[in-house]
């Protein structure tokens, strides 16, 4: 089985998994044979910072050969366009890919509800838009400080022995 994970980097099943598979800007591909990784490899959104045409980011999906599509959050169309494919949809996760995946090989993560579900105002206007990348934005830049500031702190400990 192939499942496809959207994540806001490109560190594997180290990776932090995105809030909106249509906007991330990466996607964790990885085969599995059981509840066994066999191959992980990541591969860049074309669509990052758009959605694209509807029913372009399900398709470029398909093309990676994925049966699962994992994400933290979805619009209802997506999710149709994935059930038309043959695509499982998992939405509603969180937190680094390889934790995800263990959610989901023990059966704790099923099913998807889309973002229209959980917010009755969801309206996909251009603002909307904008505020969710914003956030992705300052989400990826936080993690881009956080590891800056690691690997300042162990050149300075280098340095100094």
């Amino acid at each position: 089985m192939i499942i496809a994970v959207a994540t806001e980097d490109d560190r594997g099943l180290d990776a932090t998994l995105s809030q909106h598979f249509g906007r991330c800007p990466y996607y964790v591909v990885v085969s599995t044979d059981g509840d066994e990784v066999t191959e992980v490899k990541t591969v860049q959104s074309p669509f990052f910072g758009s959605h694209g045409q509807p029913g372009e980011v399900p398709n470029f999906i398909k093309g990676l050969g994925a049966d699962v599509i994992i994400a933290g959050g979805m619009g209802p169309k997506a999710i149709g366009f994935f059930n038309e494919l043959g695509i499982e949809t998992i939405t509603g996760a969180s937190g680094r890919v390889s934790d995800v995946l263990m959610g989901y090989f023990k059966g704790q993560l099923k099913g998807a509800s889309s973002c229209a579900d959980h917010d009755p105002h969801h309206i996909s206007t251009s603002e909307q838009d904008e505020a969710t990348q914003l956030r992705e934005d300052i989400a990826t830049l936080r993690r881009g400080l956080a590891e800056a500031i690691e690997r300042l702190s162990r050149l300075e400990k280098e340095k100094g022995d």
